[in-house]
């Protein structure tokens, strides 16, 4: 018996690019690309390529297929979960330069996991660095209806269910749903291991397969956008910082009660 995660994944700007070489074109709405600096993995995930090959090494003949969504890739940076121990990798071009709309990357994404087949289990990052929206998984499980776990921290595969210890404010709580289900994780769920040479020797070999809008039977164009981007920019801070120091550490916070009194904070 053969068992198939797809964990999904996304190109991303660098999030530890300096705040002197981000910069955003502000009439066309978009991030411009800054020079010399290659897009990553997006952090979280790596979390998921993780999560889906711990599950890997307990169940035999555990297939995991890595889906990304996106344009301009560059193979040497989307090849690391290949390195890291998936086994097959899809990339689906996206005619768009840039979408920050999460329902139709749902869309997309959805359609291509059903051209896929088969699956058991869905893993995702709770969020890309780029737009924070974590949205898309959300809309994948909605679009696949099947259950969705969010901020996983530990999954464990039980026959034909799944159980997940996901993050809460007061600590976590054990979810138990039954397969396929779509989970998203979060960095407890482990450090993503580093690709080995061997990986790496191996990822070279394999080559993803590239499949377009028309291979999923999808026009762009008539696919609605959910959410409108009416503005993007940089904020400017104005904001002046005031260091009140004090003969001791007591002074210091006499002086500071003072000056938010003064300025009616407190």
């Amino acid at each position: 018996m053969s068992f198939k995660i797809i964990v999904c994944v996304k190109q991303v700007f660098d999030p530890d690019t300096p705040s002197s070489a981000f910069v955003v074109d502000e009439a066309a709405k978009r991030v411009v690309p800054a020079q010399g600096i290659p897009p990553v993995v997006n952090g979280f995930c790596e979390n998921a390529v993780e999560a889906a090959l711990k599950i890997k090494e307990i169940i035999p003949n555990t297939e995991v297929v890595i889906l990304s969504l996106g344009t301009g890739f560059v193979m040497d940076v989307m090849k690391k979960p290949l390195s890291m121990g998936a086994d097959k990798m899809i990339l689906v071009e996206n005619p768009e330069e840039e979408s920050s709309d999460p329902f139709k990357s749902a869309t997309i994404l959805s359609s291509a996991i059903e051209k896929i087949g088969d699956f058991n289990l869905i893993i995702c990052g709770q969020q890309a660095s780029d737009w924070d929206n974590a949205q898309v998984p959300l809309g994948i499980s909605e679009l696949l209806d099947i259950p969705c776990i969010t901020g996983a921290r530990a999954i464990e595969v039980k026959e034909e269910k799944v159980l997940a210890h996901s993050s809460n404010p007061d600590g976590y709580e054990v979810i138990q749903a039954s397969l396929p289900t779509l989970i998203t994780v979060n960095n407890e769920i482990g450090e993503p291991r580093y690709p080995t040479l061997r990986g790496i020797m191996q990822a070279s070999r394999k080559s993803p397969e590239l499949w377009s809008l028309e291979d999923l039977d999808i026009e762009i164009s008539h696919i609605q956008n959910a959410m409108t981007l009416s503005e993007l920019y940089i904020p400017v801070s104005d904001k002046n910082c005031e260091i009140i120091e004090g003969e001791s550490d007591e002074d210091s916070g006499r002086l500071l009660a003072l000056r938010l009194r003064e300025e009616k904070i407190i």
